[in-house]
């Protein structure tokens, strides 16, 4: 891409970002909220499926982290924003980057506010997260620091880190529910995945050269989409109805948030691309539907 047409299309990108930002939904997505709010819902909505009332402070403390790393996340990409290679950033990158300073400032008063909350959350619970913590900060150096070919795909790895830290305050109250719940686990980290792969294909559906291409799993991946998509519908409506030994609600939302991805994918050409960006994380809030059938 050349420094003019690269300059014009970072322009456009701000031009637009002046006029959209106005709007709630994209609002919610540009200020990283989105990822935190529905992990801080999926945590309390398994927690619920499975009659455990999980205190303020792992909801509180589930947002706040997710928030943190979301934000960092989009703020360290926003490195490149001036780098010949930058084709690859979305509107959010250019949001952060140009609100560094208020995004700085976020993280800093959520990490002070996360080490308070700590102390009260459950012993086992921390362990747990931990060891997922120690796992996200190696991923984390990975992708940022390298340019290893054989890390695990950006795409995959949320949906597997996603799941298990939405999972961890359930099985470490009840860890008799740990092999029950480990399908159910793999099913919703497979919607994360696929929320990932919906939007890499929807901000990448006409590459420019000088974009880097998508890991070889990601791109088997994005080949199967329809047959991944169709599959996982399948089996989580499967285990909503014929497996009596897990909540019924947890895979019903997986597979009504599956189904809404699939709707807003064929839908992708009559939507702007920042708007369908934030409706695909919308469409993830699923348990909302379910609360009236929740056991009390």
């Amino acid at each position: 891409m050349t420094t003019a047409t690269q300059t014009r299309s970072t322009n456009a990108t701000l031009n637009h970002l002046t006029t959209s930002s106005r709007h709630p939904l994209t609002l919610w997505h540009l200020l990283s909220l989105d990822a935190p709010t529905v992990a801080a819902l999926w945590t309390w909505f398994i927690a619920s499926a499975n009659h455990l009332h999980l205190p303020a402070v792992s909801i509180v403390a589930m947002f706040l982290a997710v928030w943190m790393l979301y934000a960092a996340d989009r703020l360290l990409d926003a490195r490149n924003i001036d780098a010949s290679n930058s084709s690859d950033l979305e509107a959010r990158h250019y949001f952060h980057n140009r609100h560094r300073g208020a995004f700085l400032t976020g993280i800093l008063a959520a990490s002070i506010t996360l080490a308070i909350l700590l102390p009260h959350l459950e012993p086992q619970a921390i362990h747990l997260y931990l060891i997922l913590g120690g796992l996200l900060f190696g991923y984390f150096i990975l992708i940022h620091a390298t340019s290893s070919a054989h890390r695990l795909p950006k795409e995959i790895a949320v949906g597997l880190f996603f799941a298990a830290a939405t999972f961890i305050p359930t099985v470490a109250r009840r860890p008799d529910l740990r092999i029950s719940l480990f399908p159910l686990a793999v099913l919703f980290a497979t919607a994360c995945s696929l929320n990932c792969l919906f939007i890499y294909t929807w901000e990448h559906s006409s590459l420019t050269p000088s974009a880097p291409p998508a890991h070889p799993a990601t791109q088997l991946a994005l080949h199967k989409l329809p047959l991944l998509t169709a599959t996982l519908i399948f089996l989580s409506a499967a285990f909503s109805i014929l497996d009596r030994q897990v909540s019924w609600s947890i895979p019903c939302a997986i597979a009504a948030s599956t189904l809404l991805l699939l709707l807003l994918h064929h839908r992708r050409h009559h939507t702007a691309r920042l708007t369908l960006r934030s409706l695909a994380d919308l469409a993830l809030i699923t348990p909302l539907l379910l609360l009236p059938l929740l056991p009390r």
